[in-house]
């Protein structure tokens, strides 16, 4: 008898197998779209100029992930003979060409930006990004004692010859290819075999990206005689124009920068693996040797060198780009790190959140008094998540924590504090991540560290990624055991907290913690169970509660409509929901169908979304934005309309409408039921949907439009994180004063 994966054995709405031409956005194209908006934030002159550099640097990150992550799966399909087609009726081989073109287009876009305006206007700041030839006699010398006293012992230059083979190039590497020979030999010219070859001299990264010439030699502690003057080099530049050191004797014909990207789509066998953690550290092996899958150039590519690496790394034309200014813009996040203050954003300090601003006063009792909803980074994440868990870990009436942990911090101040509880004799309970894509070396070392300190560490369940963002803490009390939650929209990771926008609900409400408990049970006893109380959990019920719950909508819209609804009434049957990513099939054919009922349905999707909003008699009463700004939005926020009266119902949690997220991860969304935070919630929708800085409306056919704010009052005009900070300062001021 077959068996079922943990997401079939669960009862969830069925899609049908075939879309309907024109249904469905493809979801690869939609996600560049994404990182387009990004991209913009580089090129929009009101974005202060070192966060342009700091947009130009995100961009390129994200395409880097993308074609590890989603090329590096198409291309794989297509070695393993697999046509499928998307959902839109494309192949593999259509998406590889069209995800090119778009790239290609971006990169070029990209570029202009940094040499026409980024570059130029950094210069008149006084920052000054130099080419070797730009630099002056004196700058090109520090430039080259700089390369013999620091660079020089590091390089290791790799020769390629009949006692040499060709090097392995590490994943998203940047190294310099040569061509050389002995004087006196013939190269190699027009196919003509000569006594050329070709070397590789890899830009380590262990040493600083740019090179400051003004402040390389000062001594500690000295101001540069020009503080307002930086003169940076980028550390490529210097290795090539310092070749002949490290080839001494050689003559060097030419030199060009390549940067290689290796697959992070490596295939797994879960059901098959007899210690996850051993198949995750194999994976991570196989992952540093992948299939190369992209080699990018410059913009004028060696005739030779270009078709022997391509050679070498069993690449095609299709699989190269050409970088017409910088090779990786990754490199700038340094550069925009700089400290010049006038240049970038102004700064932002979170505000404790107003329940908790009494740092001695017992958090359990406060918990007790009501929920409390915390929204980050415009209020502390230190003053409420760290400080629930570090006063777990330090009340001795606590008798045990648990805690998922999908990605963390590298210095995260959770670990010292379930090391200091389980070594007090508490129960302590982390669920490691093991699979969570990229930082699958870091959770690995973090589960060992936890492991040795006594924590009872588990991986999850076999064939299901644990994504939910959940703790809880059981205190003995008086009256008995009483349980304590939180339940959040992002990772327990105090740096992403000061950049993603997330929330989390600290509640001691006996049915959410009686879930929860249940949840635990689950991800750590392999629990069979079936229903929750109040918690949706993927894969169990989620997708199912959530289908119900537009069902819902239908029902009212049709009652509505029979009652000759006007659709300016405000009772008007509506779903407002705010997430990551749109991909679900079976969710979106029923938001389709909600359309066509007359439900009004506004999607806040910071990503990409497959659903096409605005069709004529599929989804005309649908709307779709997004939101790109300082900070990435990462809250996930849904609302069903009680029609009739009522504030209807609010969700938040960790799961987008994607099939994975409802059927492949273990997710957690949790209502939100108390006015006061239901009132919160609303505020932070509204604000978002009137956005005429930061939001994008999306087309039909899956591009974007920036709104602009030429017609918009001055609050709708600033955007929403803007506002959102304004408010938060308000409340603590506010607070102050009484």
């Amino acid at each position: 008898m077959e068996s079922k994966s943990p997401a079939e054995s669960h009862s969830a709405p069925a899609s049908p197998a075939e879309p309907v031409p024109g249904e469905f956005l493809n979801r690869e194209l939609s996600w560049l779209e994404f990182n387009r908006r990004v991209l913009h934030e580089a090129l929009d002159e009101r974005t202060p100029l070192l966060e342009r550099v700091n947009f130009l640097a995100i961009f390129s990150s994200n395409l880097d992930e993308f074609v590890q992550k989603r090329v590096g799966g198409l291309k794989r399909q297509i070695a393993a003979g697999i046509m499928t087609r998307t959902p839109d009726g494309m192949s593999p081989q259509e998406q590889l060409a069209a995800i090119r073109r778009v790239i290609v287009e971006m990169l070029d876009t990209q570029a202009k930006c940094f040499t026409e305006s980024i570059r130029p206007a950094l210069a008149a700041q006084g920052v000054h990004l130099l080419r070797w030839e730009e630099a002056t006699d004196a700058e090109c010398e520090v430039a080259s004692a700089y390369f013999r006293t620091n660079l020089f012992p590091v390089l290791t230059p790799l020769a390629v010859d009949p006692g040499h083979p060709f090097p392995f190039i590490s994943n998203l590497s940047t190294s310099l290819g040569v061509m050389l020979r002995p004087p006196g030999e013939p190269g190699s010219a027009g196919g003509a075999e000569g006594a050329s070859q070709f070397a590789r001299v890899k830009v380590p990264k262990v040493v600083p990206r740019w090179i400051d010439l003004a402040r390389i030699n000062l001594p500690a502690g000295k101001p540069p005689a020009s503080p307002n003057v930086w003169r940076l080099m980028h550390v490529e530049q210097i290795i090539r124009h310092n070749l002949q050191d490290l080839f001494e004797g050689m003559v060097i014909e030419e030199v060009e920068p390549f940067r290689v990207t290796r697959s992070a789509d490596v295939e797994r066998d879960q059901e098959d693996a007899e210690d996850l953690l051993e198949m995750i550290e194999k994976e991570l092996r196989e992952r540093r040797f992948a299939q190369t899958i992209r080699l990018e150039v410059d913009n004028d590519p060696s005739k030779r060198i270009t078709p022997f690496l391509m050679g070498e790394l069993e690449l095609d034309e299709t699989d190269v780009y050409r970088m017409p200014a910088e090779m990786d813009y990754t490199d700038l996040f340094c550069i925009s790190a700089l400290d010049i203050p006038h240049l970038r954003a102004a700064p932002w300090t979170p505000v404790a959140p107003p329940r908790l601003r009494d740092e001695e006063a017992d958090i359990f009792s406060i918990i007790r008094a009501g929920d409390v909803l915390v929204h980050h980074p415009y209020e502390s994440f230190s003053a409420s998540v760290e400080r629930f868990i570090r006063a777990a870990a330090a009340d001795p009436k606590v008798i045990a924590i648990k805690l998922t942990l999908y990605r963390t911090s590298k210095d995260s101040p959770f670990i010292p504090e379930l090391i200091r509880a389980a070594e007090s004799g508490k129960q302590v309970v982390a669920l490691v991540e093991l699979s969570a894509r990229f930082d699958e070396e870091r959770n690995i070392l973090l589960a060992q560290t936890l492991e040795k300190a006594g924590v009872h560490v588990v991986y999850g369940i076999v064939g299901l990624k644990t994504h939910t963002k959940t703790s809880l803490v059981v205190r003995h009390e008086p009256e008995g055991m009483k349980a304590y939650a939180h339940i959040g929209t992002g990772n327990y990771n105090s740096k992403t907290a000061q950049l993603y926008t997330d929330l989390g609900l600290f509640t001691c409400d006996p049915d959410i913690t009686a879930d929860l408990v249940e949840l635990f049970h689950y991800l750590t006893g392999r629990s069979q169970k079936k229903e929750f109380r109040k918690l949706l959990i993927a894969p169990i019920n989620m997708k199912r509660r959530f289908v119900e719950l537009i069902d819902r909508q239908i029902a009212y819209a049709q009652a509505w409509r029979e009652r000759g609804g006007d659709p300016a009434d405000p009772n008007r049957p509506r779903i407002i929901a705010k997430m990551n990513s749109l991909e679900d099939r079976g969710v979106c054919r029923r938001l389709y169908d909600a359309s066509r009922a007359g439900v009004a349905i506004q999607l806040i999707v910071r990503g990409f979304c497959c659903l096409r909003p605005g069709v004529p008699g599929m989804s005309e009463n649908i709307t779709v934005q997004s939101v790109i700004g300082r900070f990435l939005e990462h809250s996930r926020i849904f609302y069903f309309h009680n029609a009739g009266g009522g504030t209807g119902e609010y969700y938040i949690g960790s799961a987008d409408w994607m099939h994975r997220n409802l059927n492949d991860r273990v997710e957690c969304i949790t209502p939100i039921t108390e006015p006061a935070l239901q009132e919160r919630l609303r505020q932070v929708l509204e604000i978002m949907l009137g956005d005429q800085r930061q939001a994008w409306e999306m087309r039909p056919d899956g591009s974007y439009v920036q709104r602009r704010p030429d017609a918009a009052g001055p609050e709708a005009a600033a955007g929403t994180h803007a506002r959102l900070m304004e408010l938060a300062r308000h409340e603590a001021a506010r607070d102050v004063k009484e």
